[in-house]
């Protein structure tokens, strides 16, 4: 969803205006999360949601706007991404999502899932249109670098944090290439569906999953860390 909707906005309104709209209403977003006292599905879904539009933006604007090749600026978000773990790590002792119970646990979150979506973008694109393989094949490329850590998991006792982080660094790739070889123009390789179209039907799904857990918690049953409890301040 972030990946269409961002294409959208920025080939339909002047990129000067909607770049910082979509940086404000991320910022806002994050502080309502910020300030909520515990997990609320529609809070922290409406953070993901604007980390992935602004995510989008970021990374394209670095091609778009600067000139920078994908190669360049993957290479960028991923140095960037291994800095903000070892960070969290060095300053946390952990990197599970189940022990964030502070603020500034909190912080190092979101600064890690904002550096996921930037680096997907990148990487989606440079596989798509740097190598030359096409939305649809980046697509697959992904999906099998995405079941990769589960198998890995399962089978070879990969670490459960390690397992989850390459997998959720995957999400982000895997979507935006399907998401644009839906939405892209057939000489792009894509279907042509419209990005619009795309953004429109994915968000309604998103709503619709979000007022599901809203209605039922059962994201949050069974949890044990800070995203359903509390914080310890």
């Amino acid at each position: 969803m972030g990946e269409a909707t961002s294409d959208y906005l920025v080939h339909q309104f002047d990129p000067v205006f909607v770049v910082p709209l979509a940086g404000i209403a991320l910022v806002a977003a994050l502080l309502l999360q910020l300030l909520a006292r515990r997990y609320v599905a529609p809070i922290y879904w409406l953070a993901v949601v604007m980390v992935a539009v602004f995510g989008t933006m970021a990374a394209d604007a670095l091609h778009v706007g600067l000139g920078i090749p994908y190669v360049v600026s993957t290479t960028f978000f991923a140095i960037s991404l291994a800095v903000i773990f070892v960070a969290w790590h060095v300053t946390e002792k952990t990197l599970s999502i189940h022990s964030i119970n502070t603020h500034r646990r909190e912080m190092f979150y979101w600064a890690a899932v904002l550096a996921t979506f930037a680096l997907g973008t990148a990487a989606g694109d440079m596989t798509a249109t740097t190598f030359g393989l096409g939305y649809f094949a980046s697509g697959v490329i992904f999906a099998v670098l995405f079941v990769a850590p589960a198998l890995a998991y399962w089978q070879l006792d990969l670490d459960e944090i390690v397992a989850f982080w390459i997998a959720y660094v995957m999400t982000r790739p895997l979507g935006a290439s399907f998401a644009d070889w839906v939405g892209r123009a057939r000489n792009l390789s894509g279907l042509g569906l419209g990005q619009g179209e795309v953004s429109l039907a994915l968000t309604t799904l998103i709503v619709i999953l979000v007022g599901y857990l809203t209605v039922t918690h059962k994201d949050a049953k069974g949890e044990h860390g800070s995203l359903d409890r509390t914080r310890a301040d």
